[in-house]
């Protein structure tokens, strides 16, 4: 497979990259992250393809990213008041809320009863979930290799695996982000990342 890179400053590029998600093809594009690499995010057949280019294991669950809080309902199942907090003091931003997933998520995506999702604060990132829905996403690179915050990071690692790069620079970020258990009584930081303990909590105090 031969994959094509186009930059996010073309005109049709993110009508592209829908055409290719919605056909069941893997498109790696820019978040305030690192590069994230996407599916359909209720198409198995797409998930599994992700753990297939990744060489992931599958007891590790892939996250779902959406355009916004409203889309949350479609991706979690009744989401606690502390997980609405969170979403509406910090999203879009590198903030993943790890929460019962909705009976109509794909189980290959995670070993157990929740799910982790994500507001992602880049243009790209935010116009293209607009476009094509919830996406399941991990981050752009062969597992336990570096993280991957350029296209030719990408196309190093994952270079025909994928079928399209949406090339839209060096991501501001470069951290992976914060992930915290919304689906116990008390939150927990799973993953530390850009967002502190500290401003978790003052949201919720």
């Amino acid at each position: 497979m031969e994959t094509k890179t186009v930059s996010t400053t073309e005109p049709n590029a993110l009508m592209h990259a829908s055409d290719v998600l919605r056909h069941g093809g893997v498109v790696a594009f820019p978040t305030d992250t690192v590069y994230g690499l996407g599916v359909m995010a209720f198409e198995e057949d797409g998930i599994m393809r992700l753990y297939l280019i990744k060489g992931r294991n599958h007891t590790k669950a892939i996250a779902i990213l959406i355009s916004g809080i409203e889309d949350l309902e479609r991706v979690a199942d009744s989401p606690s008041k502390e997980t609405l907090a969170l979403a509406e003091h910090f999203w879009p931003g590198p903030l993943t809320l790890v929460v019962p997933r909705h009976p109509n998520v794909p189980d290959i995506l995670s070993p157990t009863a929740t799910i982790g999702v994500r507001v992602p604060d880049h243009p790209v990132a935010l116009e293209l979930l607009e476009m094509v829905g919830p996406l399941a996403v991990t981050s752009a690179n062969l597992s336990e290799e570096k993280n991957s915050v350029t296209a030719e990071n990408v196309l190093e690692q994952l270079g025909g695996r994928v079928h399209l790069t949406l090339d839209g620079g060096k991501t501001p970020g470069g951290m992976p982000s914060t992930v915290v258990d919304c689906s116990k009584p008390e939150i927990e930081i799973l993953r530390p990342g850009p967002l502190k303990q500290k401003e978790l909590l003052s949201v919720l105090s």
